[in-house]
């Protein structure tokens, strides 16, 4: 009979060279900076210092700690029922931008608050304006169709004195539109970022949760645990990714002057072709495809521009 090895993870290797999550959680750090955190922690099955991730709280928990730890927050929380992302997926999108920004910019990343972003769908995390802010000075737009989660990113720059005048926060008052009504008149984006509703329903975003949680060795699952997932609108709408990446090329082509790279996450490998296609009947100029990994999981960026080379040279010029 062979005994359960014990196996230590040093770093987590498909993450990106400049990501701060890398390494193992030390978890006597993270309860150190925040004390919260400490109720959460227990043994795995390997003796390490571990928490629940089936467990809502423990694991927005370990992202406050994380923020704090790792980006210099001093506050973070959220509504219950809002989507609490993996901090590692969500920095990891960030940095791969700013390395494909970095191939158009004399092979230097560029940084700073001249460097403009607009999050699609910011939610009430606000964690990508949180880390492209923090890890490059970059400024940011976070728009939303709801609210209640606006609400809590206000909250969350407001007691951030750092993140002050770099994250500003708007609604997107028509859910037919993506862009319009969010980037104004003579308003320029180096990129947009966008991390879609994967799910064309509420059943189908249960299903996948319930699948999640299997897959951590959790047999039961209770309507707590499918709370956490996230919201309508942040975890499913009407045709689900396809449909909403879709209707965002479309409509990107009418601000193709008003932003450099415009960009989003793809669940799926075989959701590719679909993308492509819409990007064909859109004339993207140029299509860039960028796998990430995180564990057992993949996923990609794609990323399209309407500028053609001489109009990439002069945006570059901030001319």
């Amino acid at each position: 009979m062979h005994s359960k090895k014990k196996v230590h993870l040093t770093e987590k290797s498909s993450l990106h060279p400049r990501n701060k999550n890398r390494g193992r959680y030390d978890f006597t750090h993270l309860v150190a900076v925040c004390t919260d955190l400490s109720r959460f922690v227990r043994p795995n099955d390997y003796g390490d210092e571990s928490i629940d991730f089936a467990d809502p709280d423990a694991v927005k928990t370990l992202n406050k700690a994380l923020l704090i730890s790792n980006y210099g927050l001093t506050y973070w929380d959220i509504p219950d029922g809002y989507l609490c992302p993996p901090i590692p997926g969500r920095a990891d999108y960030i940095h791969h931008m700013a390395d494909l920004m970095r191939e158009y910019n004399a092979g230097q990343i560029p940084t700073g608050s001249t460097i403009t972003c607009l999050d699609v769908g910011t939610g009430a995390n606000v964690i990508y304006p949180i880390i492209g802010t923090m890890e490059y000075g970059w400024t940011f737009v976070g728009s939303d169709i709801d609210e209640p989660a606006l609400e809590s990113a206000r909250t969350i720059v407001l007691r951030n004195p750092h993140l002050k005048g770099k994250i500003n926060l708007r609604r997107q008052s028509n859910t037919n539109n993506i862009f319009r009504g969010i980037i104004q008149a003579n308003e320029r984006f180096d990129l947009t970022i966008c991390n879609p509703p994967f799910h064309a329903s509420q059943a189908e975003a249960e299903s996948g949760t319930i699948r999640k949680l299997r897959n951590l060795n959790k047999e039961a699952v209770d309507q707590s645990q499918l709370n956490f997932g996230g919201r309508h609108h942040e975890l499913w709408c009407e045709g689900g990714e396809a449909a909403f990446v879709k209707k965002m090329i479309q409509q990107s082509r009418q601000f193709a002057t008003s932003c450099f790279w415009f960009s989003t996450l793809i669940s799926k490998q075989e959701k590719l072709q679909g993308v492509y296609r819409a990007l064909r009947q859109a004339e993207a100029i140029e299509v860039k495809t960028i796998p990430m990994g995180q564990g057992n999981k993949t996923s990609r960026v794609v990323a399209w521009t309407f500028l053609t080379k001489a109009e990439q040279e002069k945006w570059l010029r901030r001319e």
